[in-house]
């Protein structure tokens, strides 16, 4: 009697109507500890091919391996990510062979309504993947709710097994963020590449890993950015569609060629290739908040959040976008917390000070100037700084003007030309503040696609020049004609959906398939010969019951009539 009332607390648990899931870092069971950047391999690729599911919202990696090794309560997870339900996994290496378990578990009542164990070869580990990421998909809408679920959700990135460990190896040791790792991670990538040039991940984490050592300083600046931009065009020829090269591509078009228009092209096509890529999101809305297109750049904003709501950047960009809405509390507040946590956050700290100017908090933003530390601000910011919040008390050129002219003649001095443009123009300069424009289009700083937007820059808003100036840096041609969308495959017409319920309906009541207590929904669906796609959303759309509901109902009721059955009398619950 037991199999038929498995799973019963499933019948009555409301199912929200988008699941949200973490999952959370695998843990690594291994004896030696060894294989560590694997096990953090195995989970990116889980988040990757469940958050292609339209259906799913999955928290982004950044924020959920904020919980690596955590041990508090699943609620604490809950709450911060706001998910319903999480996904706990772990990984054992022996030799060529690796076990792996997962479980889904109800973060509102702490209960694992599904678990499984693989055991596995390592050189299978692509099909291993996607055979896992769809089971998860399966017992998710078998609990929750509708959900689209291909055919296949992780494709092979590579054939060399080798590459793809280098490749992981590489991964592990970039996400450190420190240049003595991001070295190491080039070694990794390379010996990667060296076992097949056509693996776009390595590419691109050499590209990552060169952009980062050369924005940081710690490589030569020119050398770096070379073999960055040598790994990109690389990159563009295996898959110009992908989504993490569009999203470096506009990164390049904006701050090393002030190109918006391109920023944004590739933007979008990040998105469309990676509609949740938070890191996309972030740069699109960041587009947005600078052009003053507020109301678009808060929906990239709020997704980036619903996704990736833990990682300091979706914070920063939240300070951000407040910071240039004239909220100057909030995003004061964000940029605390954000500095609490990281007092060398480098924006965090810039954009407080602009924060504080903009206040008019003189008193306050030239304490907080004098507090950081200088290696953490070059001189022509410290210079521009100072010169800046001269201006704003006194309204009179600051002792250091000469100076900072002086410093911004250089092309590539991009602080002094910010500081000199603020300053010409709360000086009421406007001639010189455009005279700054100008030379900055020819320079191509992206400088003129940042300074021109902030609320000290405003006042230039009542010349007759400006909107000029904004149409030219913010240039955006037209969008192309959008193409009718396709109706989503799955949906099916009324009287195909009647059909099929009561085909649905009489195999169950002739057949009694829910005596079988291993049935999954895609067993029943191939049982009555259907796609599964097209058995969840008759379920969940059509007859309004998850499958577990719908199951169980019916061994509840088969159960009843047992129980009335006098022949039935000697069978009791527990046999």
């Amino acid at each position: 009697m037991l199999l038929l009332v498995t799973n019963l607390a499933a019948v009555t648990a409301p199912a929200p109507q988008k699941v949200s899931l973490a999952v959370l870092p695998f843990v690594n069971r291994s004896a030696d500890g060894a294989n560590e950047f694997f096990c953090d391999g195995i989970t990116e690729e889980i988040i990757n091919a469940l958050a292609g599911i339209e259906q799913l919202k999955v928290i982004s990696r950044t924020s959920s391996f904020f919980f690596k090794n955590f041990e508090g309560p699943l609620s604490e997870i809950g709450d911060q990510l706001h998910v319903s339900v999480v996904l706990e996994g772990s990984v054992r290496f022996h030799g060529d062979q690796l076990r792996i378990s997962a479980q889904l578990i109800n973060v509102a009542d702490d209960s694992h309504f599904w678990s499984e164990t693989w055991d596995r070869k390592l050189e299978n580990i692509f099909d291993t993947q996607d055979e896992i990421s769809r089971l998860i998909a399966e017992k998710l809408r078998e609990h929750w709710g509708h959900l689209d679920v291909a055919d296949r959700l992780v494709t092979a990135k590579t054939s060399s097994l080798g590459a793809y460990e280098r490749y992981l190896q590489g991964q592990y040791l970039f996400n450190q963020w420190n240049p003595e790792s991001a070295n190491q991670a080039i070694a990794q990538f390379e010996q990667a590449l060296a076992q097949d040039a056509g693996l776009i991940e390595a590419h691109l984490g050499m590209a990552d890993s060169y952009s980062f050592l050369a924005v940081a300083g710690f490589a030569p600046r020119e050398e770096a950015w070379r073999k960055a931009q040598e790994h990109i065009k690389k990159a563009v020829a295996l898959d110009a569609n992908h989504a993490g090269l569009n999203y470096m591509l506009a990164n390049d078009a904006f701050f090393t060629r002030a190109s918006y228009q391109e920023a944004m092209q590739y933007g979008q096509r990040s998105l469309a290739a990676k509609p949740n890529y938070a890191e996309a999101q972030r740069f699109m809305a960041f587009l947005y908040i600078l052009r003053g297109d507020m109301s678009v750049a808060h929906r990239h904003l709020q997704y980036a959040k619903s996704i990736d709501p833990l990682n300091p950047e979706t914070r920063f960009y939240e300070a951000y976008y407040y910071y240039l809405a004239g909220e100057y509390t909030l995003a004061k507040q964000i940029l605390k917390e954000l500095l609490a946590a990281n007092e060398k956050n480098v924006p965090a700290l810039v954009t407080t000070l602009y924060v504080l100017l903009s206040a008019r908090q003189w008193q306050e933003a030239a304490a907080f100037l004098e507090g950081i530390p200088a290696e953490l601000m070059t001189p022509d910011e410290r210079l521009g700084m100072e010169c800046l919040l001269m201006a704003l008390e006194t309204s009179t050129p600051p002792a250091g003007l000469a100076q900072l002219t002086q410093h911004a003649e250089a092309p590539e001095a991009h602080h002094a030309h910010t500081y000199l443009f603020l300053v010409q123009v709360v000086l009421g300069r406007f001639d010189a503040a455009f005279a700054v424009l100008d030379k900055l289009f020819t320079v191509q700083s992206s400088v003129l696609l940042l300074s021109f937007s902030y609320p000290l820059a405003e006042p230039l808003r009542a010349d007759a020049r400006y909107a000029e100036y904004h149409r030219r840096i913010y240039a955006l041609e037209p969008a192309p004609a959008q193409k009718p969308a396709k109706p989503k495959a799955t949906g099916l017409e009324t009287a195909k959906a009647q059909a099929y319920a009561e085909t649905l309906k009489r195999y169950v009541a002739q057949e009694k398939p829910y005596l079988d207590p291993t049935l999954s929904l895609r067993a029943l669906a191939h049982q009555i010969e259907i796609h599964p796609n097209q058995l969840s959303w008759l379920l969940n759309e059509y007859l309004q019951q998850n499958f577990n509901e719908f199951i169980n109902h019916r061994r509840i009721e088969h159960f009843k009539q047992l129980v009335v059955d006098p022949a039935n009398a000697h069978i009791s619950l527990v046999g």
